[in-house]
């Protein structure tokens, strides 16, 4: 058994254990938060089904714009909305809405640092079937370089639908990630979650393995195999705040492993093994392994066979691992 510090699902290994999308969650959550903040208002680009907004759109009709396929005049309507107090969300596919409305989220939303918050779903691979272009990989890398923004990728359903309501407490641009996937919940509904704040979820002293979003699932098995398989004690922390970093907690990590393997849905470039990265090699220099797609683009295929092509599945992050400490020791 994994020496586990959080209150995790304690089925989350179960064959049969049950699946939800963090999506789900979002629409969920959202809805919810509404009925309790009348400041709350939300915005879509032709996609409302796709997002999860039925259920708002249903109850709030007056609180909900449909600004058609439009991402940059989304933005642009949402910096408005929060000049005049109210807490906008805008919510598209992420590929659309940080791509395509990036000028619009730097000039209008980050450079006034107004209260929007940025939910762009389908992250990673989860919309794989759709091809190189409905993937987004460099997502993170776009929004963690803007000043003033939060940027959080919650690893599953239950704490995306906790993420929602404490990003609607604080001032200030968020960038929310979530995964269209639907995959084992890690933690439920009593498991904490603080903006900033790195989690443990097992503890160990060989490697430190960092993940973010809905590939932390496969972080996760991967830390059982590998002691059960090799003997290999690793530490997993879960870092759904990539901006800021929590990097008193890495950083207690790093030095009791030694080693810190990266893990995410996402190129490794800019990413969460880029924010890493850049912590350790300015204040605790420790041998680094970034796993994540390796500057190269998607392509089409099922959610599963993706993270195995590119090296996200558990059994491939346990050999990447493995090697790395062979290599490394």
């Amino acid at each position: 058994m994994l020496n586990t510090r959080l209150n995790l699902n304690k089925d989350v290994f179960l064959k049969d254990v049950k699946r939800k999308s963090p999506r789900d969650g979002f629409g969920e959550a959202i809805a919810n938060l509404a009925s309790r903040n009348k400041s709350i208002i939300t915005l879509s680009a032709d996609l409302s089904e796709s997002v999860k907004l039925q259920e708002f759109k249903k109850n709030y009709p007056n609180r909900f714009i449909q600004t058609g396929i439009a991402e940059q005049n989304m933005c642009s309507i949402a910096s408005g909305l929060a000049m005049e107090e109210k807490i906008p969300f805008v919510v598209s596919h992420a590929v659309f809405l940080t791509y395509r409305g990036w000028d619009q989220i730097r000039l209008s939303i980050c450079m006034n640092n107004l209260n929007v918050k940025i939910c762009g779903t389908h992250e990673g691979f989860s919309n794989g079937p759709d091809g190189a272009s409905a993937e987004p990989l460099e997502d993170i890398a776009l929004m963690r370089v803007l000043p003033n923004m939060t940027v959080i990728n919650p690893i599953d359903y239950e704490q995306t639908k906790t993420a929602i309501t404490e990003i609607s407490k604080i001032e200030g641009p968020v960038y929310l990630r979530f995964s269209k996937a639907e995959i084992p919940s890690i933690t439920t509904k009593d498991t904490p979650f603080k903006i900033g704040k790195a989690d443990i979820l097992t503890e160990g002293k060989d490697v430190t393995l960092i993940s973010c979003g809905a590939i932390t699932y496969e972080a996760l098995v991967a830390a059982k195999n590998l002691k059960a398989k090799y003997k290999i004690d690793a530490e997993l922390i879960s870092s759904p705040t990539i901006k800021p970093l929590d990097e008193m907690r890495i950083l207690e990590s790093a030095k009791k492993t030694g080693f810190v393997v990266t893990i995410e849905e996402h190129q490794i470039i800019g990413g969460l093994g880029g924010a890493v990265s850049e912590l350790l090699s300015e204040k605790l220099p420790t041998p680094l392994l970034r796993i994540g797609v390796e500057d190269a683009f998607g392509e089409s295929g099922s959610y599963e066979d993706l993270k195995n092509k590119f090296g996200l599945s558990a059994h491939r992050i346990e050999d990447k691992v493995v090697k790395f400490l062979k290599e490394k020791k």
